[in-house]
């Protein structure tokens, strides 16, 4: 089962080998249309019958209203009332100046589950290049939706070329994402004002993987590293059961790091705690179990993949303290 239903791309064919490829620099207009994001989210009261039989009273719920497609009509979910939509056009407009005379290009957008999750990707421009060409590229990731699940996210993300493993750029202070909640307003200006002091970060961010690629670490240190980053308590409160190490996640994860992980014999990776950290964001981006591509990179972005990444982004800085 596929999660994205629409998508456009520039050069590589994306993860799940779907959507339309589009030549470099096209205005926002073909974005849209080759996205499948040329529609609008419109909204309608929530009513309901009441009674048991069709023949029942048509009632009005005026607390929560009813979002739905302008294309198809069809339904996206139920929110309250206070909720304020963002449309996908306002999803690609938010680049149209940075790719006009900000340097960034777009490189991929779409639409999944359906249009309740919307994103588009683009490149800033910001390269880094470890030792043995390891080379990690700046990006700038804008995501909503409109089923609860995700506010109105701009975050700045690298991508390693050699394997295609992505990582946000979330410094100490995380500045490397805005976040804005549906009961706000969207207001792309003032998300891009606080983004300024994140593009910053990346001087910083860059910094550190070049620390973290000179920090060469023994096996045992390796392998405590990957316990630590590798386990779990699942529940809550009295709930909560003992940590838990992912015996399988371990496993997958140790080999990467010996040798099978794209770029993982790099003089930047290879017995280094860059190496380590790329061996979970290859096995949260590639490998880690899913129902589908789509659901894995929807978790490695957005849910628990990402959070995984985030762990071992902030172990791998104590092995460089």
């Amino acid at each position: 089962m596929h999660l994205v239903q629409t998508m456009a791309y520039v050069d590589e064919t994306p993860w799940h080998g779907l959507g339309n490829r589009i030549d470099h620099n096209q205005p926002l207009e073909v974005w849209a249309q080759q996205a499948g994001m040329n529609w609008k989210i419109e909204e309608s009261q929530v009513r309901f019958v009441a009674g048991r039989t069709g023949l029942g009273s048509i009632h009005t719920f005026p607390e929560q209203k009813v979002l739905y497609r302008s294309d198809t009509q069809a339904p996206l979910s139920v929110v309250s009332n206070r909720y304020q939509v963002v449309q996908p056009a306002e999803i690609l407009e938010f680049y149209r100046d940075l790719t006009e005379v900000g340097g960034f290009e777009l490189e991929t957008a779409g639409v999944l589950k359906d249009g309740k999750k919307l994103w588009a990707l683009a490149r800033t421009g910001q390269s880094a290049t470890l030792k043995g060409r390891d080379t990690v590229n700046g990006y700038l990731l804008l995501a909503t939706a409109c089923d609860g699940t995700l506010a109105t996210t701009a975050q700045f993300t690298s991508v390693r070329v050699v394997c295609n493993n992505t990582l946000a750029v979330a410094l100490d202070d995380s500045t490397g994402a805005v976040k804005v909640p549906h009961r706000s307003q969207f207001d792309a200006v003032a998300v891009k004002r606080q983004l300024g002091i994140a593009i910053s970060s990346w001087d910083s961010f860059m910094d550190r993987m070049k620390v973290l690629s000179e920090r060469k670490v023994s096996t045992q240190t390796a392998d405590a590293w990957l316990r630590r980053v590798l386990t779990y308590s699942a529940g809550n409160g009295a709930d909560r059961t003992a940590p838990t190490v992912n015996d399988r996640a371990l496993k997958a994860v140790h080999e990467l790091f010996a040798g099978h992980g794209r770029g993982a014999d790099l003089p930047s990776a290879a017995g280094t705690a860059w190496g380590l950290l790329n061996s979970v964001t290859e096995f949260v981006d590639h490998q880690r179990r899913a129902r589908s591509e789509d659901h894995r990179r929807d978790a490695a972005w957005f849910g628990q993949g990402a959070t995984l990444k985030q762990k071992a982004w902030d172990e791998a800085l104590k092995l460089v303290a």
